[in-house]
């Protein structure tokens, strides 16, 4: 179902929403568990700088996180990154999905979903743009209308912010800033 670079570029065009899971799109997916029960993730920098900038020069565009684990550190890593939609301990995901759809008065065709596993299918199937990461689980890729060019926790929600942002002509606009 991968779309042609021109279907993804018109459909990054409308995005208002980038949602996705955490463990294997934000992280590798590995996850330490301490004794204590305290788990621990590695975080990619360059997603954290890529949601700084969609902040800064679009801040109309949310930001959601979905996913079906519960941790304080994806927690505090959400309020860090300002996101503005966590629903963690979620495995019927599609119904948070549109819950988060329904209070911002958004369609489903205005929003990118990013996910790795069969518990994402259902949400990527009713999103306006689905994306994977390179690694995700192969039945997944049936279902993306874009196969990032990374692996989960090495770029991907960077990969799709930079494709919304350079979309909608604003992605000079961040570079412009670092010259």
């Amino acid at each position: 179902m991968v779309q042609s670079k021109a279907k993804l570029i018109k459909k990054a065009k409308n995005i208002k929403l980038i949602a996705c899971d955490v463990d294997g799109v934000l992280t590798r997916g590995e996850i330490i568990v301490f004794n204590n029960g305290e788990e621990i993730k590695i975080w990619n920098v360059k997603d954290g700088l890529g949601y700084y900038e969609l902040k800064r020069v679009s801040p109309q565009i949310k930001t959601a996180w979905i996913t079906g684990r519960e941790s304080e550190q994806v927690k505090q890593r959400a309020e860090s990154m300002e996101i503005d939609y966590l629903v963690q301990n979620c495995m019927g995901k599609k119904a948070a999905f549109n819950a988060i759809l329904k209070e911002t008065g958004m369609k489903a065709s205005q929003a990118v979903y990013i996910g790795d596993d069969i518990v994402d299918i259902p949400v990527l199937k009713l999103a306006g743009l689905s994306v994977c990461p390179l690694d995700c689980v192969e039945e997944v890729k049936k279902h993306a209308d874009m196969v990032s060019s990374f692996k989960g926790g090495e770029g991907v929600v960077r990969e799709v912010i930079e494709t919304v942002l350079k979309a909608n002509g604003k992605w000079k606009a961040v570079l412009e800033k670092y010259k």
